[in-house]
């Protein structure tokens, strides 16, 4: 194979282009897999992607795709493709630590989660573990053992979080298909920091194994530079596996399928702010332009806000509830190992009344229904991904803002973990400094094509992520 048959810059390979080079021979994974393992040994250490990378590993499954693609017997729709898996979940062979100095160093790491499952199924070299807030706690990615996680884009600032990892590896492509989890907008936040695309699937399609403390708000999902990466990969991840006491109905649609050559005949709500969200201006006017630009390619676009009341409230109470499990598996002296962020809210958790609680799934159920209601009328919701710039890494909030918590500067993510709708974020252009913004794609429960669609759609017509800053 010479030199000269593959693109020059591998760097800016996507997977799908990756799989129709492979199928030509023009491009082997080992030479995918090395190029990326090379580029992870020289960037990551600027931006702190990664809690553990498998070399050996790694190259030993890109050998055995490369044999297989030789014999022209791919094993799956991901052969040969470097891909990561989050700090969270479960895979055989690779420490699972979740970001945590309470966790054993020393395993055993015998088992697959359902995603690491279906991924090492389809073929896909896992490269590695990318890294994650403890727990999956906050917006940001830092963590005790591993630290701070930054920003591609401005290695001064976070990624946000808590795919932070996976979002700083997808910007510069560090592997070309990243696993990521949203509990509170853990994929979308990162993903409108970073310049990248993600998606939080409905609830329950893709499956989870060991149940997330956060249970009924934690979506597992797909990271990746381009929206049909994206989908690949998702094309993967939803699968049932028995062991998931939540898991939906299998899927039937097609998740590769074309997306329309227009949005003729779409209605779509845009709300600027939710009717309570304060939003940097320069921010607000790059999704303004984006709005623009659904309505030129055909889409009745209203400006309205979907009608409910900020839920943070509820938010806070379950996804306290959920941290206060945590704490049950550790001792006092493993406790005050935690971050102390991670501590507080979990210790709240521990105080909520079961009264309180059930009163949160009520109020949860309540807001399920209206955004059904409301989505009876619209295919889409859209809203800004984020109302804030990319701020300094190691920090909870903005330094020196108005912001006490996490919760608090992300006010459009959870309220959709609270409905399990598919939300989506995808790069719509840069703020007045020059960094990524995001445009948040809400879909109705179980239209997750209509978000995949009119994303990929966009995609073409609105400005490219911009570029990641030189290592």
């Amino acid at each position: 194979m010479t030199a000269t048959s593959f693109p020059a810059q591998l760097s800016d390979l996507s997977a799908v282009e990756a799989l129709r080079l492979f199928s030509h021979r023009d491009l082997s994974p080992v030479e995918l897999t090395q190029d990326c393992l090379t580029r992870i040994d020289r960037d990551n250490p600027s931006v702190n992607a990664f809690a553990h990378v498998d070399e050996a590993r790694a190259m030993a499954a890109a050998r055995a795709s490369e044999a297989r693609w030789q014999a022209g017997e791919p094993c799956g729709p991901l052969d040969g493709i470097p891909a990561t898996i989050k700090d969270l979940t479960l895979t055989a062979g690779m420490p699972t630590r979740f970001g945590s100095a309470t966790s054993s160093p020393d395993g055993p790491w015998e088992t697959d989660a359902p995603i690491s499952r279906h991924l090492r199924e389809a073929g896909a070299v896992i490269l590695g573990k990318t890294t994650s807030p403890e727990f999956g706690w906050k917006g940001v990615t830092d963590n005790p053992l591993h630290g701070v996680t930054r920003n591609p884009c401005d290695n001064r600032l976070t990624p946000g979080g808590s795919s932070g990892g996976a979002a700083a590896a997808a910007a510069l492509n560090l592997g070309l298909l990243h696993q990521g989890s949203d509990a509170g907008g853990s994929i979308r936040i990162p993903c409108s920091f970073t310049g990248t695309f993600g998606i939080k699937p409905t609830f329950g399609w893709v499956p989870q194994w060991p149940a997330s403390a956060m249970s009924l708000l934690s979506h597992l999902g797909p990271m990746s530079r381009t929206v049909a990466d994206s989908a690949l990969m998702l094309s993967v991840m939803a699968q049932p596996d028995a062991r998931d006491g939540y898991l939906g109905n299998p899927r039937t649609d097609d998740w590769l399928s074309p997306p329309p050559d227009s949005l003729a005949g779409w209605r779509i709500a845009y709300s600027p702010d939710l009717g309570y969200v304060d939003v940097a201006p320069d921010i607000a006017a790059c999704v303004r332009k984006a709005v623009e630009q659904i309505q030129a390619l055909g889409a009745e676009v209203v400006e309205i806000d979907p009608g409910f009341e900020n839920p943070l409230e509820t938010f806070n109470t379950l996804w306290f509830a959920g941290a206060s499990q945590v704490l049950e598996r550790l001792d006092d002296a493993q406790q005050s190992r935690l971050d102390p962020g991670f501590l507080d809210i979990a210790q709240r958790g521990a105080a909520i009344s079961l009264r309180d609680y059930l009163a949160a799934c009520r109020t949860r159920e309540q807001l399920t229904a209206k955004m059904q209601e409301f989505h009876d009328y619209f295919d889409l919701l859209v809203t800004p991904t984020m109302p804030i710039a990319p701020f300094e890494a190691g920090h909870n909030v903005p330094p020196g803002g108005h912001y006490c918590e996490w919760m608090d500067w992300t006010p459009f993510s959870y309220p959709f973990n609270l409905t399990q709708q598919p939300a989506a974020s995808l790069p719509c252009g840069l703020d007045a400094q020059g960094l990524p913004v995001g445009l948040h794609l809400v879909g109705p429960r179980f239209q997750d094509l209509n978000v995949l669609h009119a994303a990929q759609l966009l995609e073409g017509h609105l400005p490219k992520r911009p570029p990641a800053a030189s290592t």
